[in-house]
């Protein structure tokens, strides 16, 4: 139940930043968003008296905080100010195996030859998706999504080294906590620059990011994932992209294209697929 809640937290962070554009930019958005999930993390660490990571954690905390804290929420952000939340779930669905293949490279373990072609059948469905909505070549928002991809399967990656040593929601914790100040200086820019139209789907969207998706779906995860493993809670994640098609159309009206569902289906049959090959 842990581990179903984690990704349905996840599944809504898009949604929610549609929402929360309506009264902010993005730059303060991403900036505001981190420094209220910053706020909540520096509670529970403190609450629990969490011990300061030793220094040979801090180069991957860095990475961790770059691409989870920073590099993701920024350029998907960045990427929903043109593209719907549709055509990003489909895109971001590619986000398993981006992030399998970078731990692959990372940890040194040779995945199987069947892993491998699952892999480059995700990216070429996702790839012939993003060109026939894009009319044939890429949008500067589908260069942010792809560039998120490569960013958030880094921070995952490193993540989950990391997790070795500490509790999962400390890695999230801590790295929230050490981008703090720049996240401060970056609302503080942001919303001197920025038009803020504050209304409640904005105000909903941001708390939603804030403390459901970037903390407390972090938190949910790691804990559900302790317990049954990961094998088992990357079967569960394999519904996010669906969710986040059926939130699109529930929460923002979105009309979805035929081709939507049915990339976002055979991208989780090839994540499906990598799935099996790896356990066996």
């Amino acid at each position: 139940m842990l581990a179903c809640l984690g990704v349905v937290a996840f599944s809504l962070t898009f949604p929610a930043t549609a929402w929360g554009l309506e009264s902010f930019g993005p730059w303060s958005f991403v900036a505001v968003r981190s420094v209220l999930a910053a706020a909540i993390a520096g509670g529970f660490l403190l609450a629990a008296r969490a011990p300061l990571p030793a220094r040979r954690h801090w180069p991957g905390l860095a990475v961790v905080a770059g691409g989870v804290v920073v590099g993701y929420p920024l350029l998907t952000t960045l990427a929903l100010t043109t593209a719907t939340t549709s055509h990003a779930a489909v895109v971001v669905g590619l986000l398993p195996l981006t992030t399998a293949a970078l731990s692959a490279l990372r940890t040194g373990v040779r995945p199987s030859r069947r892993f491998w072609a699952a892999a480059v059948a995700g990216a070429a469905v996702v790839l012939g998706f993003t060109l026939a909505q894009s009319g044939g070549s890429l949008s500067a928002g589908d260069g942010y999504l792809f560039a998120a991809l490569l960013a958030c399967a880094a921070g995952y990656t490193e993540g989950g080294r990391l997790a070795r040593d500490l509790p999962g929601w400390q890695v999230i914790g801590w790295a929230l906590v050490a981008c703090l100040p720049l996240n401060l200086a970056g609302a503080a820019v942001g919303l001197a620059y920025e038009p803020v139209h504050l209304g409640v789907h904005g105000v909903a969207g941001l708390l939603w990011a804030a403390a459901g998706s970037t903390f407390l779906g972090l938190y949910v995860w790691y804990r559900g994932m302790a317990e049954i493993g990961a094998p088992r809670a990357s079967q569960l994640q394999l519904a996010q992209p669906l969710l986040t098609l059926l939130w699109s159309v529930a929460l923002l009206g979105e009309q979805l294209s035929p081709a939507a569902p049915a990339a976002a289906c055979a991208v989780l049959v090839c994540i499906a697929v990598t799935q099996r090959a790896q356990s066996g």
